[in-house]
């Protein structure tokens, strides 16, 4: 659709801010693009961990205390597989398993992830868009000191203990864009890089097969918000991995590797000190209160997005 909001999301940072702009943007005019390098398959069924994660969001029926799964979820099913012996380390809830298994029977009869995602919004109430950021299959693959680890198996079963030498995003290069994702490159009026993971978020979709070169040469508003403030991430590992990989962790870090893909990168106040540097990297700074706690944290940040995006 012309004139919408792209955004590209990942996990409970992303998850957070599609929720805020989508308070504030109507169906028509806001997309969410999710990472899906971290898809598996769990006891035979295709699971999308963060394309769940922004879809319970915005239905309003997300874990709260965690930021995703479901909430008032119950394991029954997982306590059964346990008797059989099967492994059960991927927590997957009884009112989850629902969704992996309509997912994976759609996806069985010929629909595409987009189509499945398309199909299971609409029954949870999502009147805003929400897309898989390609409908090949991408894999996230973590090098560690404990061997080649899947991208669950390094978060959810060794919960981001081992220590990382590279990451690679296995069939991103040959891999397209999903059909509305190619589509809002073409038509969006901005981009928002939502304050998701750099590296297990973001990377798996500037991966895709000409993503990187078509946002770089988007011509309109291509805004960014830090998901590391005061040298930490706000959830998961993402300064553990810029550690690991030879860097000091900051919201100037999160720039560089978005540089030339971004006009304005948002930057929370306590790192309002490197607003310099990261305008030398060729695009504006605006400094805010990044910290998204409740709903009107949410809605606040995505306001300012809006804001930046429409001027």
């Amino acid at each position: 659709m012309p004139n919408e909001i792209l955004a590209l999301a990942g996990g409970v940072g992303g998850a957070k801010l599609a929720w805020g702009l989508a308070q504030v943007l109507p169906p028509e005019q806001f997309l969410v693009v999710v990472n899906t390098g971290d898809d598996d398959e769990f006891h035979g069924l295709h699971v999308s961990p963060d394309l769940d994660t922004v879809m319970y969001t915005l239905a309003g029926i997300v874990n709260p205390a965690t930021g995703w799964g479901l909430a008032d979820d119950t394991f029954t099913v997982l306590r059964s597989l346990e008797k059989y012996g099967v492994p059960t380390w991927f927590n997957l809830g009884d009112k989850d398993l629902a969704t992996h298994l309509r997912r994976s029977e759609l996806m069985k009869h010929g629909a595409s992830l987009s189509q499945a995602t398309e199909e299971l919004c609409a029954a949870l109430g999502v009147k805003h868009r929400v897309a898989p950021m390609s409908d090949d299959p991408v894999r996230t693959s973590l090098l560690t000191d404990q061997g080649v680890l899947k991208f669950q198996e390094y978060f959810v079963k060794h919960r981001c203990e081992p220590r990382v030498t590279d990451i690679t995003y296995e069939g991103a290069d040959w891999s397209s864009p999903s059909p509305a994702f190619a589509d809002a490159l073409e038509t969006a009026r901005a981009i928002v890089f939502c304050p998701s993971n750099p590296f297990l978020s973001l990377q798996p979709i500037l991966e895709l097969l000409g993503v990187r070169k078509r946002i770089a040469a988007f011509s309109g508003p291509k805004i960014a918000v830090s998901p590391i403030v005061g040298g930490e991430a706000i959830k998961g590992p993402a300064a553990k991995l810029f550690r690991e990989l030879g860097e000091e962790p900051s919201a100037l870090a999160v720039a560089k590797r978005l540089k030339g893909l971004c006009t304005t990168f948002v930057l929370d106040t306590v790192d309002r000190a490197l607003a310099p540097q990261v305008e030398a990297l060729g695009m504006r700074a605006v400094v805010a209160d990044t910290i998204m706690t409740g709903p009107e944290d949410k809605v606040r940040l995505a306001k300012l997005v809006v804001d930046l995006a429409t001027r």
